[in-house]
């Protein structure tokens, strides 16, 4: 386990002001230390970030393993006392919004953000994100897909093979994009979500423990909810599930 220290915080000028950055060669979660870190006291915007991570979980506990130095492999601590009050579930939309927009800075590619915070690009995954806290903090994980990828899924290298970047450039850049949208007031955050979100307007697959709904995604409430309109024209606001953006028939 790597703990990052409540009293000695690592920062420097490499990464924006206001940012404590611990980097690890290799960890099982990053999550699961920043949580550990986060209960004995570490600040508001500690960051840990992992070349390598052995037992590194995404949503609905799927793993998340890459080759080592290879991807951006990151979890980020939120204080709720230390800045905006909003729903725990924006502060995962701002991470994945950053990721989207650090992106497209760095390597001219731009992922499409499906519900709730995946990133694709030509349908085809590049990020996860996964949230953990208590009623005091969040702590946000991100592993995005920098140099290598599993077959079913992509890289930005492979999406964008004459520009490259490192994961360091790319938590630097992303952070820059969490602080400008840490400014916002939780409905200008979730406008800013909405406009993001590629989900929307299209024909989806809602895939749940005992269920599937079929229909259009046609919004999101600001409590985070999809809502879904299927071929009845009944109504389905969806609280967790896997999405799949159907193709045009």
């Amino acid at each position: 386990m790597n703990l990052v220290s409540p009293n000695q915080p690592e920062n420097s000028s490499a990464w924006p002001n206001g940012w404590w950055v611990s980097v690890v060669a290799e960890t099982g979660s990053t999550n699961a230390d920043l949580l550990s870190s986060a209960h004995a006291g570490a600040a508001h915007h500690s960051v840990l970030m992992a070349q390598f991570q052995s037992a590194g979980k995404g949503r609905l506990d799927r793993t998340w393993v890459a080759e080592p130095g290879s991807n951006l492999l990151v979890s980020l601590l939120f204080r709720f006392d230390s800045t905006t009050v909003r729903p725990t579930h924006q502060f995962t939309q701002m991470v994945g919004m950053a990721a989207a927009l650090a992106s497209e800075h760095l390597v001219d590619v731009k992922p499409q953000m499906k519900w709730p915070n995946d990133l694709l690009i030509d349908n085809k995954k590049v990020s996860g994100i996964l949230a953990q806290g208590t009623t005091d903090f969040v702590v946000v994980g991100i592993g995005v897909n920098v140099g290598w990828s599993p077959p079913d899924a992509v890289s930005l290298h492979a999406a964008s093979p004459n520009l490259k970047t490192t994961p360091n450039e790319l938590l630097r850049s992303m952070l820059g994009y969490i602080d400008d949208f840490e400014s916002l007031d939780p409905t200008q955050l979730h406008a800013q979500y909405v406009s993001h979100l590629a989900t929307l307007g299209q024909q989806v697959r809602i895939e749940m423990a005992n269920h599937v709904v079929i229909g259009l995604a046609t919004g999101v409430s600001m409590d985070g909810r999809l809502e879904v309109v299927d071929g009845e024209g009944k109504l389905h606001q969806i609280d967790t599930g896997d999405v799949v953006h159907l193709r045009a028939q």
